[in-house]
C-alpha cells in the first residue's frame, strides 16, 4: 500500500489568494497528495517589520476560500502556539502526526528555495520533509550554490511545473487601501470578507 502524502503551505496569507490555492491545487495533482494543509504563521521572525491582519482573519480568510476543496485544510498550529514562528519547528509537529509510513511534502515558492540557506536552521529543514518549489521560469536558480551551503538539497527538491501568476499578498492589500478592484486576485467569499471587516483599509 503507498503510502500517504500530505502536503503543508506556509505563509502569512494576508490575504489568501488565487496563487496560493493553484500552487496547492498544483502540488495535490502532480504530487498525489491526500491533503493540503494552510498553515498561517502566527508570529513570522521574518516580518516583525509588517502590521499583519490578526492570525484568526487570516485562518477565517483561508477556511472560505478552500470550503469547497475536500483535500484542503485550515492548520492552527503557528497560530495556537507562541513564536517566533519558523518553519522547521512547524513541519515537525506535522511529522509527529503523519500516519505510519506517511510522507511530508513542504510547498513554498521559488523565491523561497532560492533564499532557504538564510532561514532558521535549513539544513534539517531539508532533512525533515520533501520540498516542493513551484518554478518561476525568469527565475534562474543556482544549484551549485545551494549544494554548497545545504549538500545534498537537489536529491531532496521536486521542481513543480505549474502556471505563473504574479500576484502577491502585500499588492492586494496595497489596492484595498487605494480603493481598488480585487475581484478574481481572491475568492469572492474573501473579496466579501475583507469588504465586510475593513481590513487593509487605510483607516483602519
Amino acid at each position: 500500500m503507498p503510502s500517504e502524502r500530505i502536503g503543508v503551505l506556509g505563509g502569512t496569507f494576508d490575504p489568501v489568494h488565487i496563487g496560493h490555492l493553484i500552487l496547492a491545487e498544483e502540488a495535490r495533482d502532480q504530487l498525489g497528495l491526500a491533503m493540503v494543509y494552510f498553515v498561517p504563521a502566527g508570529d513570522p521572525p521574518h516580518k516583525r517589520d509588517r502590521r499583519l491582519a490578526p492570525v484568526d482573519e487570516r485562518l477565517r480568510m483561508i477556511e472560505l476560500a478552500i470550503a469547497g476543496n475536500p483535500a484542503f485544510r485550515a492548520s492552527r498550529i503557528d497560530a495556537d502556539r507562541p513564536g517566533p514562528h519558523y518553519t522547521l519547528d512547524m513541519v515537525r509537529i506535522f511529522q509527529q502526526q503523519l500516519p505510519p509510513g506517511g510522507e511530508l511534502y513542504f510547498l513554498m515558492g521559488y523565491d523561497s528555495l532560492i533564499e532557504l540557506p538564510h532561514w532558521h536552521q535549513p539544513a534539517e529543514l531539508v532533512a525533515a520533509c520533501r520540498l516542493v518549489a513551484l518554478t518561476r521560469y525568469a527565475v534562474p536558480l543556482d544549484w551549485s550554490y545551494l549544494e554548497s551551503k545545504l549538500p545534498g538539497i537537489r536529491g531532496r527538491v521536486t521542481l513543480l511545473d505549474m502556471p505563473e501568476l504574479e500576484i502577491a499578498s502585500h499588492q492586494i492589500q496595497a489596492r484595498v487601501q487605494q480603493e481598488k478592484t480585487i475581484r478574481y486576485l481572491v475568492p469572492e467569499e474573501v473579496r466579501e470578507y475583507i469588504r465586510a471587516h475593513e481590513l487593509y483599509a487605510a483607516t483602519r
